[in-house]
């Protein structure tokens, strides 16, 4: 979409020059050299971007750019002065301007500084959006977002929340596995039964063994009386199995039995027990390759994992990361009683520079933190964590044009693959989905690469 510019100056030399040089660089731009006439101008709309100079006759630029802005606050104003004191650049963002520039100045350098305000606009613009997106939205079962990656997801959660099948949740801590299980849950035909859910980690076998299963009265000391499993307790429901990669192995011979014959033998008993649930099994960590190295059984990894749902890292959801922020915003404002209404652009451009290895998680808690130190009514970038406010992007090939930093493109492949996998916190799996590499190609490449390093 073409930006629109306007022109304030009483030099009309200047304007010309202007007009111009912005024009060559492909931007629409018009002038005006009376403050009254460019109000006029503005009020009938198809301004995005006004350049205003600071000393004009009658109305000077700092009450034009406030009357602007009281008038037509989506306008981006962008003062200009031959007089480039502190004291002038802190009156003009007093009054509302953007950006301050001083005369003389170059095209090169004003377009420059307009680049930045048309991309200020726009992100300024998609926290609106999303802000009234997060008001009219209808969360997919709590589960919000816009982004393609999410969309796919959410698809297949409606295809197969219907059915019977063993479901195997996969992602990064934080990204919403439970949510995702509930959504099955409450959208299938089990949705009037309980969802029951057990963590695995940091369980015994023994516990573990208690909780799933039951046990006998007597069956061990504190046993005083029997007690139903939980997959037993989730009759006509759905059971959701946290973490079964942390499962011991002792005891994923007995879930295998189990979900096979559909029948439990709870702890200290002789009597085998029918289950009516559907199981649906979540894990954070790369599965394909525990079941290569021994730590996962490979006949328990096929059983449960008949249906897989990859829930996408916060990363790979795009402007995803401001409606969640956003919501987050609105949520802990009225829990904490404070009159926050949004988020600022450059609070957002750093949410959205962010790789959030945390995912949707870190965000809730960065968020409530800068809720709960901000005083303003919109968040902005010293509201935000340490590590999100000085984060800066990652670079895979060097910067600068010296032949003697350019690499060759075996390395510049290397680095990417590297990059991703870190992206995707060391899952294989992932990163090889990501890269569109099959896992066997993933394995070989970074095989070769530790190999060059040994040599």
């Amino acid at each position: 979409m073409m930006t629109n510019l306007l022109v304030v100056d009483d030099d009309q030399a200047l304007c010309s020059f202007v007009v111009d040089g912005l024009g060559r660089e492909g931007l629409s731009v018009r002038s005006s050299t009376a403050a009254q006439e460019a109000l006029e101008i503005m009020e009938a709309g198809g301004v995005d971007i006004a350049l205003v100079d600071i000393n004009m006759p009658g109305m000077n630029g700092l009450e034009l750019c406030r009357r602007i802005l009281d008038s037509r606050p989506e306008i981006v104003v962008i003062v200009i002065s031959a007089f480039g004191s502190l004291e002038t650049a802190v009156a003009a963002i007093r009054a509302g301007a953007y950006d301050f520039v001083t005369k003389p100045f170059e095209i090169e350098q004003l377009a420059v500084a307009v680049e930045r305000a048309r991309q200020h606009r726009e992100l300024r613009d998609e926290v609106k959006r999303l802000r009234q997106a997060v008001a009219d939205a209808q969360p997919f079962e709590d589960i919000l977002g816009e982004s393609p990656a999410l969309r796919r997801m959410c698809s297949l959660v409606d295809g197969v929340a219907n059915g019977e099948s063993t479901v195997l949740i996969t992602g990064e801590s934080g990204t919403g596995k439970e949510l995702v299980a509930r959504a099955l849950h409450q959208r299938g035909s089990r949705s009037k039964g309980p969802f029951v859910a057990l963590n695995c980690a940091a369980m015994t076998d023994s516990l573990l063994e208690s909780e799933l299963f039951g046990h006998a009265r007597g069956a061990f000391t504190d046993a005083k009386e029997a007690r139903a499993g939980l997959l037993v307790k989730a009759k006509g429901g759905t059971f959701f199995l946290d973490e079964v990669g942390e499962m011991p192995l002792g005891m994923q011979a007995k879930l295998l039995r189990a979900l096979e014959t559909r029948m439990v033998r709870p702890v200290g008993s002789d009597v085998e027990v029918p289950f009516d649930a559907r199981l649906v099994a979540a894990t954070n960590r790369d599965i394909e390759t525990d079941v290569e190295d021994g730590r996962f059984r490979r006949d328990l990894y096929f059983r449960i994992n008949v249906i897989r749902i990859d829930v996408p890292p916060l990363r790979a959801r795009g402007s995803d990361i401001l409606l969640l922020a956003q919501h987050f915003t609105e949520k802990l404002a009225r829990r904490l009683g404070k009159a926050v209404t949004g988020i600022s652009a450059p609070a957002a451009e750093r949410l959205l520079a962010y790789p959030w290895p945390g995912n949707v998680r870190e965000l809730q808690n960065a968020i409530e933190r800068a809720v709960a130190l901000t005083q303003y009514e919109k968040l902005v970038v010293e509201d935000l964590p340490e590590p999100i406010r000085s984060h800066r992007r990652s670079q895979i090939l060097p910067s600068g044009d010296d032949p003697a930093e350019m690499l060759p493109m075996h390395e510049v492949e290397k680095r990417y693959i590297l990059r991703v996998l870190e992206a995707a916190g060391g899952n294989k799996t992932m990163a090889a989905q990501i890269l569109g590499f099959d896992r066997r190609t993933m394995y070989r490449k970074l095989a070769s690469f530790a190999e060059s390093k040994k040599s």
